[in-house]
């Protein structure tokens, strides 16, 4: 894996299973992939599922966390690879935004842009969820949305409904700190 090495951010997701596990698990195989440096990894977030027809309550909730890389591939080979670690996790891709063991979505991939029949760069619907702008945030102050603007100014405009895990009524145990390493 050659090429110049970019900063990518990742959100991940899970409502099915050992939801905390599956997250540890999920950045530890990011951090192993061929070309892949762990920059930071965000305080898990617990949401409301997010069907196609709107906000499902009835819905097992999310756990959701965002981290950064530094990558030195292209765009396809990190979505090929985080696609198999969301196989060997179980996900399942019977129905679309279905729930999941595990979602992995390439939110930005450096200042790139993409759109294609895989691939849309940045995220396009990234700027309008809060369960990936409020981790992002803790990353990154300054965070940028390329083409959409400041993390902080769309997160103040979505009605944010997130609850970081450690302040949720969460009934299962929360990744230790460090844990992500």
């Amino acid at each position: 894996m050659t090429g110049p090495v970019e900063r990518v951010v990742l959100a991940l997701g899970s409502n099915l299973g050992d939801r905390a596990a599956a997250l540890t698990r999920a950045v530890q195989d990011i951090a192993e992939l061929p070309g892949a440096a762990l920059v930071a990894v965000s305080p898990v977030y617990e949401s409301a599922a997010v069907k196609v027809d709107g906000v499902d309550e009835s819905a097992p909730r999310y756990f959701n966390a965002v981290l950064t890389i530094d990558y030195g591939g292209d765009p396809h080979s990190l979505l090929d690879a985080v696609n198999v670690i969301e196989a060997r996790h179980g996900r399942v891709r019977a129905e679309r935004w279905g729930d999941r063991t595990l979602d992995i979505d390439l939110i930005v991939f450096g200042q790139r842009s993409v759109d294609d029949d895989r691939l849309t760069l940045p995220h396009p619907r990234a700027a309008e969820r809060d369960f990936v702008l409020a981790p992002w945030l803790d990353l990154d102050a300054a965070a940028v949305i390329p083409g959409r603007g400041l993390v902080r100014d769309l997160l103040a405009a979505t009605g944010t409904t997130v609850r970081r895990v450690a302040d949720a009524a969460a009934t299962e145990t929360t990744p230790a700190p460090g844990a992500w390493r």
